[in-house]
């Protein structure tokens, strides 16, 4: 079953019309690169647009939880904040990085056809992803000691440690969400996660306000509604595929499943480097901002820029993972032509909503502060750092794209040492040095790790710039075959 892909309307042997075809040409190419650059970008938003919404209903559960945490007392928003923060983000970032190896198989193999091997693909991840949450299992427990160590007080600390123990629920409900909706977007099923996110996030606000307020039940109602509202999520995807058998994705449990793993494990943690390497840097800096003296007006505007910063980064996810099914399935379908044109066209279109987005945030720089503040002090600090949060906008508007389509080519590894060479050892020493040594404080740190992220762009966009795709498309056919299982043909 080979998927339906995109009309080559470029042609090298395209000479105009009638006997004027050479002068023609020019103006016949150019026609030609419209129409198929608007051909792309519907595919491309058809998957992105879907992918952009779920991302915006998921990350609002734990944000509507936090609101009516807030509601209870300043213990519960500070104990809900952390968990969600710290020690959920701590395993969101793994278990959605481990997962990212399914955008890579799942994509290639429908791309080429090889439809019955995602389910297969998908128990193999669930094995591994509930392995690793069982090894994330001793953080929870022991999340106040961690927490203190990281420099939280004693009360938010002990708060957060319980209302973490009570979330070990949404942990496992982590391990088998990821692979099932990497599973449902590499065959584009983006809208049936839509509806389902949607549908959820009403349930979650109503019940939210019914056991948080309305009931009184504080933490205990949060964590309640919290646990289910994940696991509703996981349980209606799973209906959907065990009844619609997914065009024929699904064909039931196999113990294939535990056949062959070390090459995905290895995938896997790859991908867990990699996207845990960039989803943890821009947190690390509230952490680096509460060692300032005098930090709290800092660490209050820094968190300000990252709530904003965070609603932006739904849009660059709902394009990572387009990106990925796109390069993924053309590359798995030896297009190699058509998967280097959608990158091309999910670089345009997301650097034009960078610089948009980069637009209003500076336009607005006086007047957003105080959607999130009533202290003119903490407004204007904010208003300070809107210039370097523009900016972060911008670069965050490509960069996640260009790890997409390394996801989507299976780049992890590459990718994760460029991570980790730009991130860490340039850019947050550079944000240390400038912040601390040259007395910069909070705009010197974040200038810094500004400098660890324009190196990474420019390093993934020489990659990109010289892959040879028509190899990549080679290597996804052998990855495939690879990778198939014990029963290529399962």
């Amino acid at each position: 079953m080979a998927i339906e892909t995109a009309p080559l309307l470029l042609s090298s042997n395209s000479t105009g019309l009638g006997t004027n075809g050479n002068a023609e040409q020019p103006v016949v190419k150019a026609v030609s690169v419209v129409k198929e650059f608007g051909y792309e970008s519907k595919r491309l938003w058809k998957l992105a647009g879907p992918a952009i919404f779920t991302a915006i209903c998921q990350y609002s559960l734990g944000a509507l939880t936090q609101t009516f945490a807030g509601h209870v007392g300043e213990l519960e928003l500070a104990a809900v904040s952390v968990e969600n923060s710290v020690i959920a983000g701590l395993a969101f970032g793994v278990m959605l990085g481990m997962g990212s190896a399914l955008e890579t198989l799942c994509g290639q193999a429908y791309g080429a056809g090889k439809i019955r091997m995602l389910g297969l693909y998908m128990q193999r991840s669930w094995v591994i992803l509930l392995t690793t949450a069982c090894i994330l299992v001793p953080i929870y427990v022991w999340s106040p000691p961690i927490l203190e160590l990281i420099g939280e007080t004693t009360e938010i600390s002990n708060a957060a440690g319980k209302f973490a123990l009570w979330m070990l629920p949404q942990l496992f409900a982590y391990a088998l969400n990821f692979p099932i909706q990497k599973f449902l977007q590499s065959q584009r099923k983006v809208l049936v996660i839509a509806w389902i996110s949607a549908a959820v996030l009403v349930l979650h606000a109503v019940f939210s306000w019914l056991l948080i307020l309305k009931l009184g039940w504080g933490l205990t109602g949060a964590a309640i509604t919290l646990n289910t509202s994940w696991w509703l999520i996981v349980i209606l995807q799973l209906l959907y595929i065990f009844i619609t058998k997914s065009d024929g994705a699904w064909s039931g449990f196999t113990w294939l499943a535990f056949a062959d793993l070390w090459s995905f494990v290895k995938l896997s943690l790859a991908s867990a480097v990699m996207l845990c390497l960039e989803f943890w840097y821009l947190m690390v800096l509230v952490v680096i901002t509460g060692r300032l003296p005098n930090p709290l007006i800092p660490v209050d505007a820094i968190s300000i820029c990252m709530n904003i910063q965070g609603w932006d980064a739904m849009i660059a996810i709902g394009f990572n993972a387009a990106i990925s099914v796109r390069v993924s399935n053309e590359l798995g379908a030896d297009n190699s032509r058509a998967a280097k044109f959608s990158v091309v066209v999910v670089c345009v279109t997301s650097i034009f909503i960078g610089v948009l987005c980069m637009a209003l945030v500076f336009a607005t720089r006086y007047d957003f502060p105080y959607l999130f503040t009533t202290s003119d002090a903490v407004a204007a600090e904010t208003t300070k750092l809107a210039f370097l949060l523009a900016i972060t906008v911008l670069l965050n508007s490509l960069q996640p794209v260009l790890s997409g389509v390394a996801v989507g080519a299976g780049w992890q590894a590459l990718v994760a040492y460029i991570n980790i060479g730009c991130y860490y050892i340039v850019g947050l020493p550079l944000g240390i040095l400038l912040g601390f040594t040259f007395g910069f404080g909070v705009e010197g740190i974040w200038s810094g790790m500004i400098g660890g992220i324009c190196l990474q762009t420019i390093a993934l966009i020489v990659v990109t710039s010289i892959t040879n795709w028509k190899r990549e498309a080679e290597a996804a056919e052998s990855r495939v075959r690879k990778w198939g299982g014990s029963v290529v043909d399962y």
